[in-house]
């Protein structure tokens, strides 16, 4: 009995002694460390990344510095790639001729035709709800267009066949100092029955009659002006506070300039003009949205995490609309085109009175350039591309939080 509690102790003391020396290393150990100046992974993965996005920073700023040098490009821009906002920038002047008021990232100019994807998402927002059905005859809604056959999805596509309203309205409506409306567009539609230019479904036409067309029926079937519709129903859940749809009151008269945002300049010969108001202005739908680059970019983080319409409901948005052809380099979805040199870019381009505008996105890579300018001249979408095709400097997925994204401090 004696012996074993002997053993027993001699025990204990050789794991005390050896969990001393085992402190007296964690401690050594600990000590080491601390004094190689080990910085934690976060840090490292952080820092790797705020360099990288320094260097594309600089890269694109290049690449704008050389166009406003070479070509006067006048305007702002915005570069966005895996959820992390990477440059964003104003060159130039709201007066480009007297090169006064510069301009800021939160300058407000006319899209244009970048309008249409806002045109297209209210329509799919009304699909969803179930009141609206992309192959019903458009009669169905708007019962005096003298025309059938003609479908929602063939409006969103381009493919319904129906001619220009510009040019029935430069032909017929009788007072150009009165704004055209989209009721009044209609109208000249059911009174002169101008020929179409192919029959629904038989082609493909790029024309802001379809774009005007839909405007109407999100109008009569909502209930609710267009303005009022898209505010709701997109501007407010996507934060674009800085957004609207300019709406021209039907006794108004056009005359002097438009009140809003920046003004748009046409370049006539060697000379700036800035552009007036125009009769056509009243029109909705496929054109007269003002925006700034921020809110675009909040538009395209509301469609990128389902706050505006479902993933399922998007993916149609961005599928081609007509079959391919040869002689057809991009195709048309729902609101964007496709460009069919590469498997996930989608864009849209716009021109208007003196406004210039493009938002290009690449899916698949989650990049997102986006350009409003006040000229109606300036540097070509080429550059532009290559900048959404530059691969040199790549980034690692952002954790967003798509309602602190949206809710980024301007």
């Amino acid at each position: 009995m004696g012996n074993w509690y002997k053993y027993l102790i001699i025990i204990l003391l050789l794991f005390q002694v050896k969990g001393c020396r085992f402190d007296s290393e964690d401690k050594t150990s600990s000590e080491s460390i601390e004094k190689l100046h080990i910085l934690p992974a976060s840090k490292i993965y952080k820092n790797l990344e705020t360099k990288r996005i320094q260097n594309k920073s600089r890269k694109i700023d290049s690449v704008f510095k050389r166009l406003e040098k070479l070509t006067g490009f006048n305007g702002v821009v915005l570069y966005a790639e895996n959820g992390r906002l990477i440059y964003e920038k104003a060159f130039g002047f709201a007066d480009p001729v007297k090169r006064r008021d510069s301009l800021t990232i939160n300058s407000q100019f006319e899209l244009a035709s970048v309008s249409k994807m806002f045109t297209a998402t209210a329509i799919m927002i009304l699909k969803e709800a179930g009141k609206i059905e992309y192959d019903t005859d458009i009669k169905k809604y708007i019962p005096e267009l003298p025309y059938d056959g003609i479908t929602v999805r063939q409006l969103l596509t381009h493919r319904s066949g129906l001619p220009r309203y510009e040019s029935l309205a430069d032909e017929h409506w009788p007072d150009k100092h009165i704004p055209l409306t989209n009721r009044g567009m209609i109208q000249l539609f059911e009174l002169y029955k101008p020929k179409v230019y192919f029959k629904p479904n038989g082609g493909f036409h790029y024309c802001n009659t379809n774009y005007a067309m839909l405007c109407s029926i999100v109008e009569r079937v909502s209930k609710m002006d267009f303005d009022e519709f898209v505010k709701k129903r997109i501007f407010t859940p996507a934060h674009m506070n800085h957004s609207f749809i300019y709406r021209s009151p039907n006794d108004s008269v056009v005359k002097g300039y438009m009140e809003v945002g920046v003004q748009g300049y046409d370049q006539r010969g060697r000379r700036l003009i800035k552009v007036p108001k125009d009769y056509l202005n009243g029109v909705m739908g496929d054109k007269i949205m003002y925006s700034t680059v921020g809110d675009l970019y909040r538009f395209e983080v509301a469609l990128n995490n389902g706050i505006l319409v479902s993933n399922e409901t998007l993916q149609e948005a961005y599928s081609p609309g007509s079959p391919n052809h040869r002689r057809r380099r991009d195709n048309y979805g729902f609101g964007w085109r496709i460009r069919m040199e590469s498997d996930s870019a989608v864009y849209h381009y716009g021109w208007w009175k003196g406004f210039r505008s493009f938002f290009l996105r690449d899916l698949k890579e989650q990049k997102t350039l986006i350009v409003l300018t006040n000229k109606s001249k300036g540097s070509g979408s080429e550059h532009f591309w290559e900048i959404i095709n530059d691969n040199s400097i790549r980034f690692s997925p952002a954790s967003v939080n798509p309602r602190v994204e949206l809710n980024r401090k301007e």
